[in-house]
């Protein structure tokens, strides 16, 4: 019995590379097909496939104008990618907080070393 592939989620639909690319250039504003193929320099099918996969995780919204088809960013759908990422940029935060606390003490360690030896370290 085959198996229905699993649904795509935001935190994989935005780990493909070329889907990367198409929301990079939608920050500039909405875009068609076209353009997306030009920039991102893949076929035409194969954007139509990465938007889609965009388009089903909420990112990515489309709007008909005539036979055309405008794409442009949804980007409140990142917010499960900001809260999780938000985990390790406060934990890179402390450790350049220590960081900085450190180097701030070697900094006041040398300047009392030269004031204690008249201007010498």
């Amino acid at each position: 019995m085959a198996r229905s592939p699993a649904p795509v989620d935001i935190f994989t639909a935005i780990a493909d590379e070329h889907r990367r690319e198409i929301l990079d250039l939608l920050l500039d504003g909405e875009t068609h097909v076209g353009n997306i193929v030009n920039e991102v320099g893949i076929s035409q099918p194969q954007v139509s496939k990465h938007l889609r996969v965009l388009s089903d995780v909420g990112l990515v919204r489309c709007r008909a104008v005539g036979r055309r088809r405008l794409y442009h960013l949804s980007p409140t759908c990142l917010q499960p990618v900001q809260e999780w990422s938000a985990k390790f940029e406060r934990l890179q935060s402390a450790r350049f907080d220590r960081l900085d606390d450190y180097l701030t003490k070697i900094q006041s360690r040398e300047i009392a070393a030269v004031n204690e030896h008249g201007g010498e370290p």
